[in-house]
């Protein structure tokens, strides 16, 4: 038997076969539902889950729309080369933000240039006891993570008592920031969405 992709001459007929096949199956809906869904015919359906044909892009949004899934969903597979960030002990880039003047030290541990709507983790160090804190607001989610130190942390109309192990979840939206710091130094780990 000759191998379809062979036949094609290109390596998105397997991919988008092994994917269409899977969310069907994941839907538990046979071939004839999956042609019943999206307009196609049952032996169209046949010929793109044994990659025996190369789909149209509106053939392709049928497909997704039948399975309920983003056209990209069909495409998975198909690189291999992602972005990462890898950040050693000790290292990252020191950006400057409103808190520096008020002894912040914020290290960023990753940054993903090619996603804009990733996360963003930092490293925030306080070292200086200071009775003036500003208060930060963005949209999104914040999650904060307590390495070392102890402090209050203030959201909106309530504050926490923050020990090393304690988390904090939080609508970015509030304003919310260090109300009190007890025991420096401070170590704590922030992760927000951009």
């Amino acid at each position: 038997m000759t191998d379809p992709a062979s036949v094609q001459g290109g390596i998105l007929e397997p991919i988008i076969a092994q994917q269409v096949r899977h969310y069907r199956a994941e839907l538990g809906i046979s071939a004839a539902d999956l042609a019943a869904r999206t307009g196609l015919s049952k032996g169209m359906i046949s010929r793109i889950e044994s990659a025996t044909t190369s789909c149209s892009l509106t053939t392709l949004q049928r497909l997704a729309e039948g399975l309920s899934v983003p056209v990209t969903a069909l495409f998975r597979g198909t690189d291999s080369d992602r972005e990462a960030s890898f950040t050693k002990a000790g290292a990252g880039s020191v950006s400057v933000r409103s808190g520096t003047q008020y002894g912040h030290q914020y290290r960023m541990l990753g940054v993903l240039k090619d996603l804009p709507d990733a996360i963003e983790p930092t490293l925030v160090t306080l070292t200086d006891a200071s009775n003036v804190f500003p208060l930060f607001q963005h949209p999104g989610t914040e999650f904060l993570y307590m390495l070392e130190g102890r402090m209050v942390y203030g959201h909106g109309s309530y504050e926490y008592e923050m020990e090393p192990g304690d988390s904090l979840l939080l609508d970015g939206e509030g304003p919310h920031g260090p109300v009190e710091l007890r025991e420096l130094p401070i170590r704590f780990l922030a992760v927000r969405d951009r």
